[in-house]
C-alpha cells in the first residue's frame, strides 16, 4: 500500500483502487470539501504523473476518457482548487509522492489496463438528493427529476413561467461552463423536443453564472445528471433484423485471426502508456518484448 497524507488531502492506494479524500486547508476547493471522499479503480486509470517545483510539487491523475460523469460533464474545465485529481505536495514529502507513482504505474502495468476510452462510467457521481444555489437559480437534482427554482437576480423573461421541473429521462445532455472573463458560464440542460439557442440568461433550461464561490458546486448537479443518463460512447442498440436480399455482414473472424488483431492492439496501448509518461523506458521494453514473443 501506498499513502501520502498532506493539507491538501490524502492519497491512498491499495492496489485495486486509489482513494482521495480532500484536507481541510483552506486552499482546499468547495467543491472537493463537497464531493467529499473519492474511490478511483485501477480500471478507470489512464496514467498518473508528479511534477516537482520549487516551493511544492503536484500529483496528477489521468482518468480514462468516459470514466467519470463529474469530468465528463465539465468537460476537463475544472480549475486546480477544484480538481478532485491534483494533489499539492509539500517538497519534504516528494520521495513519498515518487514511491505512490511507481506503484500505481506497476500495477497499470500488471494489470494490463489500456489508456482507450471506456463505454461505461466507472465512477458512480456525487450522492443524491443533491442542491446548489448559484447564480440565477437553486439547482436541485433527487436522481429522478431537475428543480430549477428562480430567484430575485433571474430575468423576468425567464422567470416568469415559475419553478422548471426536468424529468431525467426528458434530458438528453448536461453542461457545466465556468464564468472566464467577461464572459458568464452556465449550467445548461438540453432537453428532448425543446431546443434552445437561447443565451443561458434567457434560457429557462439552464442557470447562469458570474463567476462566485458556489459556482462550482453546480458542476457537482450536473455530474449526478450525468451519472444518470447513457453513457456517450455506449454502443448503438443492435439493429433490426436485415430485410430478405440485404447483403450479410461478415461472420465472426478465427480466433486465430482474433488473438493477432488483440496483440497489436496491446502493442499500441503500450506505445500509449510509454508516450504519456504511465510506463518507464524500461518498463516499455519489458511489455513489448512480451507481446512480441507472443505473435511469434
Amino acid at each position: 500500500m501506498a499513502e501520502i497524507l498532506q493539507k491538501d488531502g490524502t492519497w491512498v492506494f491499495d492496489g485495486d483502487a486509489l482513494r482521495l479524500t480532500p484536507g481541510r486547508d483552506k486552499n482546499v476547493g468547495l467543491l472537493r470539501r463537497t464531493l467529499g471522499e473519492l474511490v478511483v479503480p485501477l480500471g478507470a486509470l489512464a496514467g498518473v504523473s508528479f511534477e516537482q517545483g520549487k516551493k511544492s510539487g503536484r500529483l496528477r491523475l489521468r482518468l480514462r476518457d468516459g470514466a467519470d460523469p463529474l469530468l465528463q460533464a465539465t468537460g476537463g474545465r475544472l480549475t486546480e482548487p477544484h480538481d478532485p485529481y491534483q494533489l499539492i505536495v509539500e517538497p519534504d514529502r516528494y520521495g513519498v509522492a515518487e514511491y505512490l507513482v511507481e506503484e500505481v504505474r506497476n500495477a497499470l502495468l500488471l494489470d494490463q489496463v489500456p489508456a482507450d476510452p471506456v463505454t461505461g462510467y466507472l465512477l458512480p457521481g456525487p450522492a443524491v438528493p443533491l442542491s446548489a444555489a448559484a447564480g440565477d437559480a437553486t439547482a436541485s437534482f433527487d436522481g429522478e427529476r431537475v428543480r430549477l427554482e428562480w430567484n430575485w437576480k433571474t430575468e423576468d423573461a425567464k422567470a416568469a413561467a415559475g419553478t422548471r421541473v426536468l424529468p431525467v429521462e426528458d434530458i438528453l445532455a448536461v453542461e457545466w461552463q465556468p464564468a472566464a472573463g467577461l464572459e458568464n458560464g452556465y449550467l445548461r440542460f438540453t432537453v428532448r423536443n425543446a431546443p434552445t439557442k437561447q443565451p443561458p440568461k434567457y434560457d429557462p433550461n439552464a442557470v447562469e453564472l458570474w463567476g462566485f464561490k458556489k459556482d462550482p458546486l453546480m458542476a457537482l448537479v450536473a455530474a449526478a445528471v450525468q451519472a444518470r443518463l447513457p453513457h456517450p460512447s455506449a454502443p448503438a442498440p443492435a439493429s433490426a433484423p436485415a430485410a430478405a436480399g440485404a447483403v450479410p455482414l461478415p461472420g465472426p473472424r478465427p480466433a486465430a485471426e482474433d488473438d493477432h488483431d488483440a496483440l497489436l492492439r496491446r502493442l499500441r496501448e503500450l506505445g500509449e502508456l510509454h508516450r504519456s509518461g504511465v510506463l518507464t523506458d524500461d518498463e516499455f521494453t519489458m511489455a513489448k518484448q512480451a507481446v512480441l514473443k507472443r505473435m511469434q
